[in-house]
């Protein structure tokens, strides 16, 4: 990695309203491995990855597909997954899956102090309303105690900017469009599912450092982070994946507490000031098993409750079925038994 660290701007981000959960559908006729450099020949192509070993996925999970990016609903038959990389998908997906098997992904977490972590268990920071002259104090400790270029500063309005460092510790793969010519800037900018369809895709594992550097606004939301590195990487995987979780280390435990959409990044960093160990932001999988079904549409919620129903109905005649079975087998030594 190089010394200077990259940078996201999003001082002018503005906010918006709730994000569209309709990413773009992906065709799974045309969820094509494409590696880079090789010849874009659908027919030489389509080889099934090698070393995965699907299993089904738990009740829990509640996940979009790693393969077409289509949310994985159901309750009995909620999808497979790969016990060895996390390759989570559709069973229909199943036999369209052609990236490889990367094995246990060791993303270098620090076991001597993970290894009593109580996982989501939250971290009691204070959030105190600061007057304008107290966030000015604050800025101008933070300021005095880092030793790089990347201050904190004091905009007119009273709002702040500053600088958050984001780790990358993802264990599935991400996608990203696979297009024969090269993404421009100004589609770079626009982001994917913009006024562009995305047909094609292309997976891979983002290295275990991936670290970057976003300049945001106090008011900057952990949702918009999400959503600026998801662009940043041209990554089209629906947000909701992913969530920005703080990390903390106390008393020789390491704790995470995912941010709700719309906690402010910045302000946590100011409160906690420059340390890493008391305070750093990684983007993780999604995968607490909660849901933000506000987040659906209406079409969305009514086409999960019909498949959730014959979902319901064919569990239903699978039970009743074992049932008959072995009513019908228990009739069947009862007649053959002799009377008396």
């Amino acid at each position: 990695m190089s010394a200077e660290p990259e940078l996201i701007e999003l001082r002018d981000l503005a906010p918006t309203g709730r994000a569209s959960p309709g990413r773009t559908r992906l065709e799974r006729a045309n969820a094509l491995r494409i590696a880079p450099g090789t010849a874009r020949n659908p027919a030489r192509q389509l080889v099934p990855g090698r070393g995965h070993r699907f299993q089904p996925a738990g009740p829990a999970t509640h996940t979009w597909c790693d393969l077409c990016g289509d949310f994985i609903w159901g309750v009995v038959r909620k999808g497979l997954q790969c016990a060895h990389c996390k390759f989570t998908c559709h069973y229909r997906c199943r036999a369209l899956v052609c990236l490889d098997c990367c094995g246990p992904r060791d993303l270098g977490w620090e076991p001597a102090l993970e290894r009593d972590t109580n996982v989501d268990e939250p971290v009691e920071w204070e959030t105190p309303d600061l007057s304008q002259a107290e966030i000015e104090q604050k800025i101008k400790e933070y300021n005095g105690q880092i030793n790089s270029n990347l201050f904190m500063s004091l905009n007119k309005d009273g709002s702040y900017t500053g600088f958050i460092k984001v780790q990358l510790k993802l264990v599935r793969p991400v996608s990203v469009p696979s297009s024969k010519k090269p993404t421009s800037l100004q589609d770079a900018r626009r982001g994917p599912g913009r006024g562009t369809t995305v047909r094609r895709r292309t997976s891979f594992y983002l290295p275990k450092d991936a670290v970057k550097h976003l300049h945001v606004l106090s008011r900057t939301r952990a949702r918009e982070v999400i959503e600026a590195l998801l662009r940043k990487f041209l990554v089209v995987d629906d947000p909701r994946k992913f969530a920005l979780f703080e990390r903390a280390e106390r008393h020789g435990q390491v704790y995470l507490r995912k941010l709700s959409d719309d906690e402010q990044p910045l302000r946590l960093r100011l409160l906690a000031g420059p340390s890493e160990k008391a305070l750093s932001f990684v983007l993780k999988e999604n995968d607490s098993g909660e849901v933000n079904w506000d987040a659906f549409s209406m079409p969305e919620l009514h086409n999960f409750l019909r498949i959730l129903q014959r979902e319901e109905e064919e569990h239903l005649r699978q039970i009743l079925q074992k049932y008959s079975y072995c009513r019908q087998k228990i009739q069947e030594a009862l007649h053959a038994c002799p009377l008396g």
